[in-house]
């Protein structure tokens, strides 16, 4: 164990905790509505169909053959390499928080496994924090991280062991990211693996008696004896017929075993292309959800603002309602006064200031006839059309 515990859930958990706890507790402090906040941000990730709880690295140097004769103090200086490739990978991709880290002893050879969570900051929907699998690990991000870690560790490789190795070419579409729910035909692939399996340990065993086989025919036709009329002739009992009868039949069944082998090598071919058509495929999509959610949020941010704009003319406008009904009550309260002046009082004054306002154009022939004329009712243009209006409707009803 060269990080974390024998616990990967329990590791992974602490990461959560220690990377987004912070980021949830400010979220939900902003949050006004319950319903739209985070509990716990690991459960809500694993819970989600969307977001990937982890994330797994495998790193191996060599292969089968070159591992096949060496013994267990050459495999366990792996340690050493495997250590720093650890410290690369923190240091290439800083976003990647490493939770768990692990070298396998018990398989052809030894093989590192780092689990650990992609994180992105300063993100300006939901938290500022995240699990962000997707905008840390691209196809091109992908491959630049490989072709680092691939040189980092030859050298320290070569390093460790003393050597002056070099890697082998990298092999096309090594550097894919696997998901394994995304397989849509993981189960179909199962299920003919297993079934193609069964033939190829058939083929095996055929192979295994064929090779027994090939030797007693040898040994058989070695000891064949001329014949004695015929020296160019050999003399062959009944019985080795039948063994050559019986190998020929061996033979038959294991080419056809064979023949079945490759159609399982075609099979696993044509898996493997539709695979890295429907992940790339499925990369895009995910490319294109993300800029549609960025240009969702922009919008949103546009109509919040315009919504703002809107809440402030609103309250310019009960302002000026305000304003109105003060004018309104004072131009009532001017009008009414120069009917009771002009009316009742008989002031010549306020008839002579009233044929003044309308010669000048300020009182209009409305405001005229209100201030001389106490049958009048004082009231607005508008608002007596609004009456009348209102009037003409109930007479109709």
């Amino acid at each position: 164990m060269l990080c974390g515990t024998n616990n990967l859930y329990r590791d992974v958990q602490e990461l959560y905790l220690q990377e987004f706890e912070d980021s949830r507790i400010e979220y939900n402090n902003r949050q006004t509505r319950a319903d739209r906040k985070i509990d716990n941000y690991f459960k809500h990730i694993s819970d989600s169909n969307l977001w990937d709880l982890a994330c797994e690295f495998i790193v191996e140097l060599g292969d089968m053959e070159f591992w096949n004769n060496k013994d267990e103090t050459y495999r366990h200086k792996m340690i050493d390499v495997y250590n720093e490739q650890i410290k690369d990978l923190t240091r290439i991709v800083p976003d990647f928080k490493i939770a768990n880290a692990i070298v396998h002893f018990d398989e052809t050879s030894p093989n590192l496994h780092i689990v650990g969570v992609p994180v992105s900051n300063n993100n300006t929907r939901g938290m500022k924090k995240q699990v962000a699998k997707s905008k840390i690990f691209t196809k091109q991000s992908l491959t630049a991280i490989q072709d680092s870690m691939r040189n980092c560790c030859i050298k320290s490789y070569n390093k460790f062991y003393g050597r002056t190795a070099e890697l082998k070419h990298k092999q096309k579409g090594r550097n894919i990211d696997v998901n394994v729910k995304d397989m849509k035909n993981y189960n179909e692939f199962k299920r003919q693996y297993a079934k193609n399996r069964k033939k190829f340990e058939k083929a095996t065993e055929n192979m295994m008696v064929i090779d027994s086989s090939s030797k007693d025919i040898k040994i058989m036709l070695d000891g064949l004896k001329p014949a004695k009329l015929n020296k160019n002739n050999k003399v062959i009992s009944n019985e080795d017929i039948e063994k050559i009868i019986d190998y020929t039949k061996q033979v038959s069944k294991t080419t056809q075993s064979v023949r079945d082998i490759n159609g399982l090598n075609k099979f696993i071919d044509d898996f493997e292309d539709k695979y890295e058509k429907m992940h790339y495929k499925n990369f895009e999509l995910e490319n294109q959800l993300e800029t549609k959610d960025d240009e969702i949020y922009r919008l949103n941010v546009i109509i919040n603002k315009k919504d703002e704009n809107i809440n402030k003319l609103q309250q310019d406008v009960n302002g000026l309602k305000g304003q109105v009904s003060k004018l309104k009550q004072f131009w009532h309260n001017i009008m009414k006064h120069f009917q009771n002046r002009i009316n009742y009082d008989k002031d010549e004054s306020y008839k002579i200031v009233s044929d003044d306002l309308y010669r000048n154009g300020i009182f209009s022939n409305d405001d005229y006839e209100i201030a001389n004329n106490l049958n009048k009712r004082v009231e607005l243009k508008e608002d007596a059309d609004i009456r009348k209006k209102a009037r003409n409707k109930n007479d109709a009803r």
